[in-house]
């Protein structure tokens, strides 16, 4: 293939990542590479609940695209794509339409609400920089207005968190760290805040080493964070959620609801050509759609289902950079007739944060740690990414060093 024209759609892990590999693998005019984005930044998602938290500023999390990028190798459009053409090998963007020899397609993901009542309308979410900024503004916001009303509403001091997965637990641990300074900056009693998690299984971060998770539990529980287990959320209020447990309906007043207990691939995927499961690509070994041999989907959008269990696998930021070192591969094979590599995910273990020094983790063979040795596993984990990203001057411009506290 002749300088084939290559468009990655998506500035997440997995389409930056792939976009970073394939500059780094391609001489100038070997191809026409563009990365499209509908923010000029990439950012790390990981650090989201951070932002939302309060905990830590916005302007850390985000990368400017074009301080990590070779310009002379990547023609950066910053656009928002509204549908995929692969049957006329397009991609109509908002302001343009581009055509490709080669696409890749990492659009990430939307918040699912399961056709729960309210929860469009009322719920915050984290799903991106703008979310997390809205949050916290929102969260403040309550706090500053709980001694300026007649009659005080304990609804705005109440934060309800749904889903125990790794968003909603990593909150809760950022919130519980950050409750006692706003309460100290708005003159309000800590006792009158209220952090709850609400989780359908019977225990929160499923999958996880039960004793890990135990461990999470007091942790958080120390700091204030209430947990209802079992329990299902069947509506979402301005001023109000309801739950159920145990047959029995609950409401409790709050002004501030996070849902983080659903996610599906973004919607363009499933309404263009491509042949979806649940919303869904399950790709091919090689990480190619199915009746496409010019089409790569990564990340969120794609499912890769473990041979062994049948499972898909989760669609987490390591997983999302491993497919990245696949993809770059297999689309400098494609355009040179080579041979294409298998997606074979190496899990080097998980590490879920509960506040800034303190974190669960099972890494390297099951090895379990707690406390601030798995919240500077962390650390290390997120400044590695940096490091391969835009390599010593952007680790040392955005990463963590505080590895100890």
């Amino acid at each position: 293939m002749n300088k084939p024209n290559i468009v990655i759609l998506g500035a997440g892990y997995g389409g930056m990542m792939t976009t970073i590999k394939l500059q780094r693998s391609m001489k100038i005019n070997e191809a026409n590479l563009t990365l499209v984005n509908i923010n000029d930044y990439h950012y790390q998602a990981t650090w989201l609940h951070e932002n939302a938290a309060g905990t830590l500023h916005h302007d850390r999390t985000q990368i400017p695209i074009r301080e990590v990028i070779n310009r002379e190798k990547v023609n950066f459009i910053q656009d928002r794509v509204i549908s995929i053409k692969p049957d006329e090998k397009k991609v109509k963007l908002e302001n343009r339409e581009l055509d490709y020899d080669i696409l890749v397609v990492g659009l990430g993901f939307e918040s699912a609400t399961f056709g729960i009542p309210g929860l469009e309308e009322h719920a915050h979410v984290i799903g991106n920089i703008n979310s997390a900024r809205l949050l916290r503004e929102h969260l403040e916001y309550n706090f500053a207005l709980y001694h300026n009303e007649k009659d005080k509403k304990k609804g705005r001091l109440n934060i309800v968190v749904g889903g125990g997965g790794f968003t909603g637990v990593e909150f809760a641990g950022e919130l519980a760290n950050r409750i006692p300074a706003l309460c100290e900056e708005y003159d309000i009693e800590k006792v009158q805040v209220r952090i709850i998690n609400i989780e359908g299984s019977e225990t929160i971060l499923p999958g996880f080493d039960p004793h890990l998770v135990e461990y999470a539990m007091t942790s958080l529980e120390s700091r204030g964070v209430e947990f209802i287990t079992g329990a299902m959320i069947k509506e979402c209020k301005p001023e109000s959620i309801v739950y159920e447990k145990d047959g029995k309906q609950v409401e409790i007043p709050t002004m501030t609801f996070l849902w983080a207990a659903g996610v599906r691939a973004n919607c363009i995927v499933e309404k263009s050509q491509i042949e979806t499961n649940r919303g869904k690509v399950e790709v091919r070994p090689d990480m190619r759609a199915p009746n496409y041999d010019d089409v790569f989907v990564i990340g969120d959008c794609a499912k890769v289902l473990d041979p062994k269990s049948g499972i898909p696998y989760p669609p987490t930021a390591q997983i999302a950079i491993q497919q990245s070192d696949v993809v770059a591969n297999n689309i400098k094979s494609l355009a040179s007739n080579g041979k294409m590599e298998i997606f074979k995910p190496n899990i080097a273990g998980s590490v879920a944060s509960l506040g800034n020094n303190d974190a669960i983790a099972v890494v390297m063979n099951n090895w379990k740690l707690f406390g601030w040795k798995a919240a500077m596993m962390k650390k290390i984990i997120d400044n590695r990414y940096l490091f391969k990203l835009g390599g010593i001057g952007l680790l040392l411009k955005k990463g963590k060093f505080n590895v100890f506290n």
